[in-house]
């Protein structure tokens, strides 16, 4: 891949999008490219059309034709893409336009368009280091039970329609299901007992909330929620928690840090990465050996 880094040559950035967002992220998403365009950057956009087609687009995009390689969509938008982009060494940037906006919230991204324009056309390139659940590369975390459960019976319409609010609809729902979880979680060959378990490769969990204090997507371990009470009023408590950020100060909530990860359960039982649901236990994460190059705002 030639300097991209070079002030003589504008970056040239190929934008994958997920255009089924609603319309007012569509606005959004119009504005970011007028800024972008003024930055004098190479601008080409693809058009995702259905579930998994960013991976295959970000594929295509990895031959060296493109400087960066832009993620525009939500956190499963920018998994999708980082998937896509296994083994090469080309350059993410991201645009975000989902619902919680994970990532952009831990690099720090601003999300005015033109701080994001000023990003993506002269940001530094540092890199970070992902994780891998099984074959499925992540940025943010990984999770099994109560978060995962929530996850799966999101319905993608319903979502649409009221952004984050179907979350917190769908936790209730989990709260009030009676459903109790259990798995073996081994940490370094350590083995535990939990109720559910997130797997936190940066602080920042469901929006702008820190989860994971500890955590970095420069460091090589993770730090591992583990969650031991059941049922409704322990979900409350953790919902709770976790908005003042103080879920490490719940008595029944262990951290631990950790490389590697084997989550043992259910074979029917659902995990979640970067919110993009998998099917299947167990579950085997470690950090991916290859580092990710990433677009960072100055």
């Amino acid at each position: 891949m030639e300097n991209f880094s070079s002030p003589d040559r504008p970056r040239r950035i190929v934008i994958i999008y997920n255009p089924t967002s609603g319309r007012w992220r569509q606005s959004r998403f119009a504005r970011i490219l007028v800024a972008l365009k003024k930055t004098g950057c190479e601008i080409t956009a693809w058009e995702t059309r259905c579930a998994g087609h960013a991976i295959h687009l970000a594929r295509m995009a990895a031959d060296g034709a493109f400087d960066i390689i832009v993620a525009a969509g939500g956190d499963g938008t920018i998994n999708e893409v980082v998937n896509g982009l296994s083994g090469s060494t080309c350059v993410l940037g991201i645009i975000p336009l989902g619902t919680a906006n994970v990532f952009a919230r831990e690099i720090v991204q601003s999300f005015s368009p033109d701080a994001i324009a000023h990003t993506l056309a002269f940001g530094p390139i540092k890199e970070i280091m992902i994780g891998r659940a099984n074959d499925r590369l992540f940025i943010m975390m990984a999770g099994v039970g109560f978060d995962a459960n929530i996850v799966a019976g999101v319905s993608i319409d319903v979502k649409k329609k009221i952004g984050p609010f179907a979350y917190v609809i769908q936790a209730f729902r989990e709260a009030s299901s009676g459903r109790t979880m259990r798995c073996r979680v081994q940490i370094d060959t350590v083995d535990y007992l939990a109720s559910s378990v997130i797997v936190c490769n940066g602080r920042h969990y469901g929006g702008p909330f820190i989860a994971a204090p500890g955590a970095r997507l420069t460091n090589q371990d993770f730090q591992i929620l583990l969650f031991k009470g059941q049922g409704s009023f322990s979900l409350l408590r953790y919902g709770l928690a976790l908005i003042f950020n103080r879920l490490g100060a719940c008595a029944d909530v262990e951290i631990v840090s950790g490389k590697h990860i084997v989550v043992f359960g259910s074979t029917d039982q659902p995990a979640q990465v970067d919110g993009e649901l998998l099917r299947g236990l167990p579950l085997h994460i470690c950090k991916d050996q290859r580092a990710m190059k990433i677009v960072y705002p100055r």
